[in-house]
């Protein structure tokens, strides 16, 4: 099963999700949505670089905190920017290409008192977020992902009221929707104006749905944003976790996650093949279980690979793959039970340590090493 040439192989991780020490809309939710110390990888990520490349990959996908880089309105941390600069040095110094978010769901406290995403002004305040780190760092990051799972975000937080900032409207949350859409365009055209080579793009979370719902609930949730930026996007960016349909709500899945997320690596086919339509490339940047025991991870990892390579066969512009995640993590709202890496992380002394899986992951990354 060879990739093409010059494929990406890679991890993901966010910044709220490992870093610790930051200071922002979540932490201030409530115990239950502050990540503390999470993986200290905001001290030991040459470390977790180390293993990445142990691992033969060629690239990363991170993210950069926006809390940390304007914790106050319109004042730049100079520190915080310059510990991002030694991020990205310690990537190429291993030869990871680096794939950088500028918004992971997180923000500066100042931003959620002005009324986050809701207040009229919200997508200039990322925009200057935005020009700021793009041009400290136009020289060292070529693949931009402006937006995280805009859907998620958007349903959790704004619909569901689940997460920050606890809002319950489906108005709101398409209000939430149109403003992350202007931000995303103004960012596309900034970075595009700094850095013209740059590659800009989202990343969207894609279910693959079956039998009725995939007339009722495929085109607003697959589709809705990906469609809205058509002209502004170099290229998709896919999380991929699971299908969905009405029996699963009846019938238990015989292979499922921790979380209960049925496993389906047939699904990455579909939701790939339904991406043709952009006429883009893409970059699977999320695919991943939580495992504990990593019972399941290794054959996930092969089966999704698997149909992504008969997607690539059947035409798909498939040009990435990143496993979510390097490590262990704290996973939102639910906390730090869920253990996604491929690296187990033991939060008591910090210590990584690398699960039977990842060794699987390394020989087909070694497999299909990249050509430059």
């Amino acid at each position: 099963m060879r990739f093409p040439d010059n494929f990406y192989w890679g991890t993901a991780t966010s910044a709220y999700q490992v870093e610790g020490g930051i200071r922002n809309n979540w932490s201030e939710a409530g115990e239950k949505f502050d990540a503390g110390n999470a993986c200290d990888h905001y001290h030991r990520y040459a470390e977790d670089f180390d293993l990445a490349k142990s691992l033969n990959n060629n690239s990363h996908r991170f993210s950069i905190e926006w809390a940390r880089i304007e914790p106050i309105e319109g004042l730049f941390n100079q520190a915080e920017i310059e510990h991002y600069r030694q991020v990205l040095l310690a990537l190429h110094e291993r030869g990871l290409e680096p794939f950088v978010t500028l918004y992971h769901w997180t923000y500066p406290v100042w931003f959620g008192e002005k009324g986050h995403w809701l207040n009229i002004g919200a997508s200039q305040y990322f925009a200057r977020f935005v020009e700021k780190v793009v041009n400290e760092y136009k020289d060292l990051v070529k693949f931009w992902v402006t937006i995280n799972e805009p859907n998620i975000y958007t349903t959790h937080s704004f619909l569901r009221g689940a997460w920050p900032p606890f809002k319950k409207s489906f108005f709101i949350s398409q209000q939430v929707t149109r403003a992350l859409i202007e931000s995303h365009k103004k960012s596309y055209e900034i970075i595009h104006k700094i850095s013209p080579d740059a590659r800009v793009g989202i990343t969207n979370n894609n279910t693959d749905f079956k039998g009725i719902l995939k007339y009722f609930s495929d085109d607003f949730w697959n589709h809705q944003f990906f469609r809205a930026i058509e002209n502004h996007q170099d290229f998709l960016g896919l999380n991929y976790y699971f299908s969905s349909s009405v029996l699963d709500t009846v019938l238990k899945p015989k292979e499922k996650s921790d979380l209960n997320w049925k496993i389906e690596p047939k699904g990455i086919y579909s939701v790939l093949k339904d991406l043709k339509r952009y006429n883009k490339p893409v970059y699977i940047l999320e695919n991943g279980l939580a495992d504990s025991e990593d019972k399941q991870r290794a054959k996930f990892i092969a089966d999704h690979l698997k149909w992504t390579h008969l997607a690539i066969k059947d035409g798909v512009d498939v040009r990435g793959y990143f496993h979510w995640s390097l490590v262990d993590n704290f996973e939102w709202d639910k906390g730090f039970a869920p253990r996604f890496g491929l690296v187990k992380i033991d939060y008591e002394t910090q210590k990584r340590i690398p699960r039977p899986s990842s060794k699987v992951y390394a020989e087909i990354c070694k497999t299909n090493s990249v050509k430059t």
